[in-house]
């Protein structure tokens, strides 16, 4: 690859079939990620068949929920990973859809990317306690890969971090996705498990220009009234490497818009 930068991004496709007839395809092919990890698939490996297990030239690897129409992972690669992990090892929350990681590992290097979907709790009570669930069970296993390899996990969080990481807020205090429990967790990833927020490390003082999501409600978008809950979470060795952040805004391909980042490696 020389030295050209490793270009990676992160977008929730609120269903596959649907981004790509909003453009999507293009959109890669221009933008000639070396990587891209998508969440909320909403597909199946019968719907991906044929058509959807390259995007604009990479190779797709999957997590498909048991659920029709329901969350779903993938990562589209330019190079071939050494190994492929598909689920977390927990049934009920492998059978959501919701991890994938590929390893690129020589004799010299041991490196992952990640796709992640964390789950919502805006629905109710329970996929709120379920989100917990599974907020105490990724904790331990990315601490303990953090400490075994380098790795990017890009991901929907489903969590802004702190106050300039949504428009609204004062507003959010007791809802899911600004809780403080779920915040007190993303400082403990950051703090103890030692991983990096890497667009917040490249802007630290960014607010209403770093928002990925945007409720369908109202005039959310128009408004910018809007949340950054997706994440590329770095080893260290990684994100110092970093050379620059953008969100991808002038079209829409879903309610989240496309999170890219460049680094200065290689696989």
């Amino acid at each position: 690859m020389g030295n050209s930068l490793f270009k990676l991004t992160s977008l929730n496709l609120n269903g596959i079939r649907s981004a790509t007839s909003k453009g999507l395809e293009d959109w890669v092919a221009a933008q000639a990620p070396d990587c891209i990890g998508v969440q909320e698939l909403k597909a199946q490996g019968t719907d991906v068949a044929g058509r959807f297990e390259q995007l604009a030239g990479l190779q797709g690897y999957f997590h498909y929920a048991e659920k029709k129409g329901y969350s779903g992972v993938a990562l589209y690669s330019r190079h071939e990973p050494s190994e492929v992990i598909v689920g977390l090892g927990e049934p009920e929350f492998d059978a959501e859809g919701r991890y994938v990681e590929l390893r690129f590992d020589t004799l010299s290097k041991k490196r992952s990317l990640v796709s992640c979907y964390f789950p919502s709790g805006s629905s109710s009570e329970e996929r709120q306690q379920a989100k917990f669930r599974f907020l105490e069970l990724i904790y331990p296993q990315l601490q303990r890969m953090n400490a075994e390899r380098d790795y990017v996990l890009c991901g929907d969080v489903n969590i802004a971090h702190r106050e300039i990481d949504l428009k609204n807020w004062k507003g959010n205090l007791k809802n899911s996705g600004f809780l403080p429990e779920e915040r007190a967790w993303m400082s403990k990833l950051l703090d103890e498990a030692g991983l990096v927020d890497v667009y917040r490390h490249l802007h630290p003082e960014e607010g209403e220009g770093s928002y990925t999501w945007w409720s369908n409600r109202g005039q959310a978008r128009a408004k910018n009234v809007g949340w950054r809950i997706d994440y590329q979470l770095a080893s260290p060795a990684l994100a110092v490497q970093a050379r620059r952040a953008s969100i991808y805004k002038e079209q829409w391909f879903s309610d989240h818009a496309p999170l890219t980042i460049e680094y200065d490696w290689t696989l």
